[in-house]
């Protein structure tokens, strides 16, 4: 098992509690994979390389939580960015803190974060610094996209349902998702080839059946506009319910099968690329509005035109069937086509 080490910061208990493991400082840092012997494990990490950062993303966490937390419904100030969204220096602090972590555990790995932009690795390290060697490891093919803060709003104002997105990219594929909750304690872990888990318990997306049964989220109706708002409405006027105001923690709520889809518009990569890895190992489905994959590559350092290249719909649902209904309603690709 990937086990890991145990900080205070991941439970409310007193450390003198934890003779038993609880629900977040147990299973919580553990992939959601059988006991195995070292051959066994060597050998799946050589399937599937991206299980060796899972302890290194539960530390990123838990480095920014202890920041956000530390700010949480305090008196901030508040500024704002070119695009007019609100930072503050709890947002800074988080992703420096996350980013100092990486570069001392995988120097060659890229990082994008949403407050500090693009970060190379360095190409001249030809080990991890774990014993991994660099064809698993090292190189821009790896890269990490982290949002500190998603839902600055929401933070501002003192609610708590922002979270911290942390996710690994491998050539442009999401393969590993963080999001964390830190006031409500909640953790998700997604990764490619695994079941997806909240708190450390293995967690599952449900079927609704038919989209008129749906119980659908987005942030905001004021994050459509034109022909995506047109779109958003014919989705909207065919679920049961609509609701609003939960950024990332609607999709673990689907995820953790409690509501049955997400669709947004306006997004950037560091929106969304955590949440990939998510859904899917939920048995969700996760997409753009024209039904393709979310990946997302920086070439030659060119952050604007990736960004500008990347969807910014997303539309995430609880099972396929859906999914494909809400497709149809969206009539994007057809859309996009004239």
């Amino acid at each position: 098992m990937l086990a890991a080490s145990h900080t205070r910061s991941q439970c409310a208990k007193p450390f003198q509690a934890h003779n038993t493991p609880c629900t977040r400082c147990g299973p919580l840092l553990r992939a959601s994979m059988p006991q195995q012997t070292a051959s066994t494990q060597q050998q799946l990490l050589q399937q599937q390389p991206h299980l060796q950062f899972l302890q290194l993303a539960h530390d990123l966490a838990d480095a920014a939580g202890l920041i956000t937390t530390r700010y949480f419904r305090t008196k901030l100030n508040v500024d704002s960015k070119s695009d007019a969204s609100p930072v503050t220096i709890a947002d800074r602090q988080a992703e420096e803190a996350m980013r100092k972590l990486i570069a001392a555990a995988y120097p060659s790995h890229a990082v994008f974060g949403e407050e500090a932009g693009l970060t190379l690795g360095s190409s001249s390290s030809s080990s991890s610094g774990d014993g991994s060697n660099s064809s698993s490891s090292s190189g821009d093919d790896w890269l990490w996209v982290l949002d500190p803060i998603d839902g600055t709003k929401s933070f501002i104002t003192g609610k708590p349902l922002f979270g911290t997105l942390i996710a690994l990219l491998h050539n442009g594929t999401p393969v590993l998702g963080v999001i964390d909750q830190p006031v409500t304690r909640e953790r998700w872990v997604g990764l490619a080839g695994q079941q997806s888990s909240l708190n450390g318990r293995p967690i599952s997306a449900r079927a609704c059946g038919d989209i008129s049964n749906a119980y659908m989220y987005s942030t905001t109706p004021h994050m459509f506009a034109g022909a995506t708002e047109q779109a958003f409405h014919r989705v909207r006027d065919a679920v049961r319910i609509p609701m609003y105001g939960c950024d990332c923690y609607a999709y673990g709520l689907l995820a953790a099968g409690h509501c049955d889809l997400v669709v947004e518009a306006d997004l950037k990569p560091y929106d969304y690329m955590a949440l990939v890895p998510i859904i899917k190992g939920a048995g969700g489905v996760i997409s753009d509005w024209s039904g393709q994959p979310l990946r997302w590559q920086v070439q030659g350092g060119d952050v604007a035109a990736a960004i500008k290249a990347a969807p910014g719909e997303v539309l995430a649902a609880g099972d396929a069937e859906t999914h494909a209904q809400a497709l149809q309603l969206l009539a994007w690709k057809q859309q996009q086509q004239q």
